[in-house]
């Protein structure tokens, strides 16, 4: 017997890459992302207070969680990291709803998934609405730290011609 076990067994893996990435917080923007409380949030509101007695600006966030829509504080030393979500955003058709909520849509390539339900709210209630009344529409799907949920909807005027 060799000193290699056979691994064959092991299952698929992801493409190792990470959820996050750190970035410096005097780095951060408005509207751009950052995580809160370990929850992917998008930046609403930066403000930066002076150097003080031991020598760190510190700059006060606030995020809104990119599903939840929840709100998150946090205050970081300017040169402190801060970890930054890679947000991946990509609209799809819509095809179906299903009796159950669940949303059919189609990617560009021309792939189907059935694994996301309809949004809570005011979307939600817009996207069945517009559906019933036979508009094509086109989802925005944001993904991030594992989640992805319809984020807006627009009529897809490259359809109707």
């Amino acid at each position: 017997m060799s000193d290699f076990e056979d691994h064959s067994d092991i299952g698929p893996s992801d493409s190792g890459a990470s959820l996050t990435y750190p970035m410096q917080c005097s780095a951060l923007r408005k509207n751009g992302f950052v995580m809160l409380k370990g929850r992917p949030c998008k930046i609403v509101e930066m403000s930066t207070s002076k150097t003080g007695k031991h020598g760190h600006a510190k700059v006060h966030m606030v995020g809104i969680d990119i599903f939840s829509n929840k709100k998150y504080e946090d205050i970081c030393p300017s040169t402190h990291n801060m970890d930054v979500p890679n947000v991946k955003r990509e609209d799809y058709q819509l095809t179906d709803i299903s009796d159950d909520s669940y949303v059919t849509l189609m990617s560009d390539a021309g792939e189907i998934r059935e694994d996301l339900k309809v949004p809570e709210g005011d979307l939600g209630n817009q996207l069945r609405s517009d559906f019933d009344n036979g508009k094509d529409l086109l989802c925005t799907v944001l993904k991030s730290c594992g989640e992805e949920c319809i984020i807006a909807i627009k009529t897809n005027t490259a359809l109707d011609k």
